[in-house]
């Protein structure tokens, strides 16, 4: 007997099924990898959480500072950076949030600082990593702001409602200093504030965890602030008003 194959009316119809096929499981893949983002920064936003407060307790009670400089070296939160004054050549080692921690020299630690999401620049040139700020309004302070020093873990009356770390992004990139939505008088009156915004790169959502180390999703965006110049699309503060910047 002649073996009879597929006509092409069956092929056809064979790569119509496949085709609708595709076309009904590629979102839900889609879904499946944000979401798989989602868990993996809201994972990393925690160990940067743990790492501050491992910090402050080798440190008598204080947090981070944010960032200062000594000649060619400056001292960040995430990194430090040191420039050879001959040559230029700039090297990049771990920052203060993971001195004295085991592990906070190796690359592994590093790369908790990059959001998953995240795939565009870092505002400071020579970072492996980026994609997070930390809440420099009213913890990290640091070298340049009215306040220098560093908020003490106790200084914080509401710590669950108090950010720490969160999804950095602004026109220009990733800043790694978030900032509150209204100036601190006395404490924090950097005046470009709209660059220390949060960016909402989660489906329209924006991770960040606070002071007692709980990590949430949030998808308020406000953009009402002091600054003259409104944050970009995208991105936002995470309160109307202070409030989740303070504590308070």
């Amino acid at each position: 007997m002649r073996r009879q194959g597929f006509t092409l009316v069956e092929l056809l119809i064979v790569l119509g099924i496949i085709a609708v096929l595709l076309a009904l499981l590629l979102p839900t893949l889609a879904v499946a990898r944000e979401v798989a983002k989602t868990t993996q920064c809201l994972s990393n936003l925690r160990q940067l959480a743990t790492a501050a407060a491992a910090y402050g307790a080798e440190n008598d009670g204080s947090y981070p500072i944010a960032q200062y400089s000594v000649g060619t070296v400056w001292y960040r939160w995430d990194f430090i950076v040191s420039r050879d004054p001959g040559t230029g050549k700039a090297t990049v080692g771990a920052g203060l949030l993971w001195i004295g921690q085991a592990g906070g020299q190796n690359s592994a630690a590093g790369q908790v600082q990059q959001c998953p999401s995240f795939a565009g620049s870092a505002t400071t040139p020579g970072d492996p990593y980026t994609g997070y700020n930390y809440n420099t309004s009213r913890i990290g302070h640091g070298g340049g702001e009215r306040v220098e020093a560093p908020a003490r873990l106790g200084d914080i009356r509401n710590p669950a409602r108090c950010a720490l770390f969160g999804d950095g992004q602004w026109s220009a990139g990733a800043n790694k200093f978030m900032r509150s939505p209204f100036t601190i008088p006395g404490m924090d009156e950097f005046p470009n504030r709209s660059a220390g915004t949060q960016g909402y790169r989660h489906g329209g959502k924006t991770n960040v965890v606070f002071c007692d180390a709980h990590a949430e999703t949030l998808a308020e965006r406000y953009v009402k602030t002091s600054d003259p110049t409104p944050p970009a699309v995208a991105t936002g503060f995470l309160s109307p008003d202070n409030s989740l910047y303070t504590g308070d």
